[in-house]
């Protein structure tokens, strides 16, 4: 076992924060061999039941969750912050283009390297990605997260129409590669599978019944595309697809919503797409960053509230314009107080931190093995130094109040905030 005496931040079962000024984490193997939280809470009170177990002190630190990302694209690392007047000129002279090189497996590699690397500089622990149509990119990826012992999910897009030469698959073998993919790496240490249509329009019917078979055929394995991001997008979608009720619809009735299903940007939603979301189990990848860079409106928190469906914090990179969740964090808030086009309200700093952690697991559906520090959860977690810099140290100092402290850091914060990531404990 291992112990670490500092500051802890964690969540309890209703999503609100608990916070340990003088706190101690301690970890060790579970009965299936993995590195868990084994106790957690306050130093005095625990210290005396782990004898000799070495505690490391890290005076002025604070321990938290290691951040979870709900929807980010490793192989656009290399296009974040490129111009483009909206979301589908974007696509076609950035992301098609740059995609395409993926078909080489040392590429993947190389970018795949160092995606991983500047997710573990941000604190994040635990992505849901999206590879690219080449089952190289997937390969790569896998590869990559296995030899760091990550917890990550990722998948073969599919995409058989409407899309360049470069990235365009073919429908039949793109579900013969898919369901290989999920055979060799789902459930494989810490890996998961996503089945992966890039989203409705990109995909022919054929390629969305197979994918929804494959989603039948292996229950566990995840499901990720986009819906209702940009309106030009979903006014394209009902056109292609006129027998749904909706844009979200077309995957419900290709059998494409469940439990373990997560949809980035849900923003032009009525309220029978919040209920369908809530019925089938489906969660939202909140993507604000990305959201207002592309100008593709903001999320309707007030509605998801009152209907009541899951969601998360993503970065989106690179449509997202940052990997850090304290970026994410800031944007959720601005985009929830935007009160011209929807309901405003002004989410709390534990609120928009459980998005990013507790609550993203919740939505992944791995809440109580990923995503917080309590007994039995996995133990992936970040040191974060509230005074990595002058105004940062200046302002947490004076911080009175828990939500003060964390909102600083939300506002503050970057990746210097993040003095070390540790996975498996």
């Amino acid at each position: 076992m291992k112990a670490w005496r500092a500051s802890l931040l964690r969540f309890d079962d209703d999503g609100r924060a608990v916070f340990d000024t003088d706190g101690l984490l301690v970890t060790g193997p579970d009965a299936a061999g993995r590195r868990v939280v084994i106790a957690v809470g306050d130093h005095d009170a625990l210290v005396a039941r782990f004898p000799g177990v070495p505690v490391t002190h890290l005076p002025g630190r604070i321990l938290a969750p290691g951040f979870l990302d709900l929807h980010i694209h490793y192989p656009q690392t290399d296009v974040i912050g490129s111009p483009a007047e909206g979301l589908l000129p974007w696509l076609e002279h950035y992301t098609f283009p740059h995609e395409a090189r993926f078909s080489e497996a040392t590429y993947a590699t190389d970018v795949a390297t160092f995606f991983l690397d500047e997710l573990a500089r941000n604190g994040v622990t635990t992505a849901l990605t999206f590879a690219t149509s080449h089952p190289t990119s997937v390969n790569a990826l896998f590869t990559e997260a296995r030899q760091r012992g990550l917890r990550l999910i990722t998948g073969k897009v599919l995409q058989d129409r409407h899309s360049p030469d470069g990235v365009r698959d073919q429908t039949e073998q793109s579900l013969i590669d898919t369901e290989a993919l999920i055979k060799q790496w789902h459930g494989v240490d810490r890996l998961g599978y996503a089945i992966t249509p890039r989203f409705a329009p990109s995909c022919s019917e054929a390629q969305l019944t197979g994918a929804g078979e494959l989603a039948a055929r292996y229950p566990d394995v995840w499901i990720q595309s986009h819906v209702s991001e940009n309106l030009d997008e979903v006014r394209w979608a009902r056109e292609l697809f006129p027998a749904s009720r909706s844009y979200l619809a077309v995957y419900d009735d290709h059998g494409l919503m469940r439990e373990r299903a997560v949809y980035a940007h849900c923003i032009h939603f009525d309220d029978d797409d919040r209920a369908l979301m809530r019925d089938t189990g489906t969660a939202a990848a909140v993507s604000p960053t990305s959201n207002l860079f592309l100008g593709s409106g903001f999320f309707d928190y007030a509605g998801a509230e009152r209907v009541g469906f899951r969601f998360g914090l993503a970065s989106d990179v690179g449509g997202g314009t940052s990997f850090s969740p304290f970026h994410t964090m800031l944007a959720a808030y601005t985009a929830g107080r935007e009160g011209q086009t929807k309901a405003g309200l002004s989410l709390s700093p534990q609120h928009l931190w459980w998005q990013h952690t507790a609550g993203a697991a919740q939505a992944l559906g791995l809440g109580g093995v990923v995503g917080n520090l309590q007994p039995g959860h996995e133990a992936d977690f970040i040191v974060l130094n509230p005074a990595a810099t002058p105004l940062l140290a200046r302002r947490t100092a004076q911080a009175q109040s828990l939500d003060e402290l964390l909102f600083a850091m939300i506002v503050l914060g970057d990746d210097r905030l993040v003095e070390k990531t540790i996975i498996s404990g």
